[in-house]
């Protein structure tokens, strides 16, 4: 494991490349699932930014951490982790926007 930050970490930014990608296809389907079928890309950026990423972690590092599960256990583990990590807080941040919308 390198000691250097996962941002300047060239393994790390390539895991995190990869665990980009499964996230994006989470969070599409996610957005999917509730939204009528409707795609809806502000939320979708809601959910991906690294402002997001760090509620958890370096965002970086969290998208590689994702990249790593799927390298190693495959996508169900990589959208396990997601849902269990990240799920929740995409879920309030969700309730807080929906109720800012509303006023």
């Amino acid at each position: 494991m390198s000691t250097l930050p996962p941002d300047a970490d060239p393994v790390c930014r390539a895991q995190a490349w990869i665990g980009d990608a499964v996230l994006a296809l989470y969070v599409r389907e996610w957005i999917l699932s509730f939204n009528g079928g409707t795609i809806d890309g502000k939320l979708f950026t809601e959910f991906t930014t690294n402002n997001f990423l760090r509620l958890t972690g370096n965002a970086t590092g969290v998208e590689a951490h994702i990249g790593r599960i799927y390298a190693a256990e495959g996508l169900a583990a990589a959208f396990a982790w997601i849902g269990e990590n990240l799920r929740p807080k995409m879920d309030a941040r969700l309730h807080t926007l929906r109720s800012k919308n509303k006023h």
